[in-house]
């Protein structure tokens, strides 16, 4: 199933996924959003979990639109409600230029993620333009092993390190680290009270096919494979060779069928053998979607990267697979 739409994204409203374990500051950023002379009319949809919610009390007065869902998680037991919601904004369309959502604490956003491209309204209408998980500095390392944390870093293509002020350099750094173990590929901020440029948030079109990997030329040539403990972590796969697109095709198929559960996320950037233009390629779990991009430069090397973000990846399995997909 793709993950793209045949109307062009610059017709579809942008949507936000905000994101991150309880305390992070998801409220502090949303409320920067609010109120940020950023030129942008912002519908936001706040999720809280339990039968009285009071996100919704925290955020500030605004001339947005807000709708708060309180009846569960926006994860699982309500993504009919998510749909039906979108939908009734939808009818006031003139109304606002982006769409912010934020999830509660104990989301998984998989669930979020994939609801903007199995229903096909939703899928015509919107785009999803980032997702942004936030990082509390101070407390991560108390909830690291928790799946929300790891799952919710996996799925960031925008990771704001927040509470900056509250560690040591030598503890952000060791963070950090840790938090690029899982997601190499995400663009990567610091705060202090969740203060960030709304230019870095809000219309940087991070999870568009066309700019699915932001990475620095050559970041991945190392194949630093990510090895650690934890559950989560990411495999990068490069190669100088051009691929065959029909292996590929077969071997990225197969793997999400065997294990799409716990594939969080795939980018990739592929060399076809006798193509002249990139194959840009990113997964969501089972949703699949690639497009031919631009034409590869002449001063630029030609190979293929690709960075698999998911749980108890084997990198060896991983990278044979790969290999065998050579021309």
């Amino acid at each position: 199933m793709a993950l793209s739409s045949p109307v062009p994204a610059a017709e579809r409203l942008p949507v936000t996924v905000l994101t991150g374990y309880l305390g992070a500051g998801k409220t502090t950023l949303l409320n920067r959003i609010l109120t940020h002379e950023h030129g942008l009319k912002v519908a936001v949809i706040v999720n809280e979990f339990g039968e009285v919610g009071i996100d919704n009390q925290l955020v500030v007065d605004a001339d947005e639109e807000i709708f708060e869902m309180n009846n569960g998680c926006i994860c699982c037991t309500v993504r009919g409600d998510l749909i039906r919601i979108i939908g009734n904004l939808m009818k006031r369309r003139d109304r606002f230029d982006h769409l912010v959502i934020e999830t509660t604490g104990l989301a998984d956003p998989a669930p979020v993620i994939q609801t903007f491209f199995v229903d096909e309204d939703l899928r015509d209408e919107l785009r999803l333009d980032a997702v942004v998980t936030l990082v509390d500095l101070k407390h991560v390392e108390q909830h690291w092993d928790t799946e929300e944390v790891q799952e919710q870093l996996a799925f960031a293509d925008v990771l704001v390190l927040n509470k900056s002020d509250l560690v040591s350099d030598a503890e952000r750094d060791a963070i950090e680290r840790r938090v690029r173990a899982i997601n190499p590929v995400a663009r990567l901020l610091t705060s202090r009270n969740a203060d960030v440029p709304m230019q870095e948030l809000l219309g940087v079109e991070a999870f568009e096919l066309e700019r699915a990997l932001s990475l620095d030329p050559g970041f991945l040539v190392d194949e630093h494979a990510h090895e650690h403990d934890d559950a989560v972590g990411s495999v990068a796969l490069v190669d100088e060779r051009p691929m065959d697109l029909e292996k590929l095709g077969r071997w990225l198929s197969d793997l999400v069928a065997e294990r799409g559960p716990d594939l969080f996320r795939m980018k990739g950037i592929i060399q076809l053998h006798g193509e002249a233009r990139r194959y840009v390629f990113q997964s969501v779990h089972m949703l699949l979607d690639g497009d031919f991009d631009r034409p590869w430069k002449a001063a630029e090397p030609r190979r293929t990267e690709l960075v698999i973000i998911g749980r108890d990846l084997d990198a060896e399995a991983l990278r044979a697979g790969f290999l065998a997909c050579v021309a």
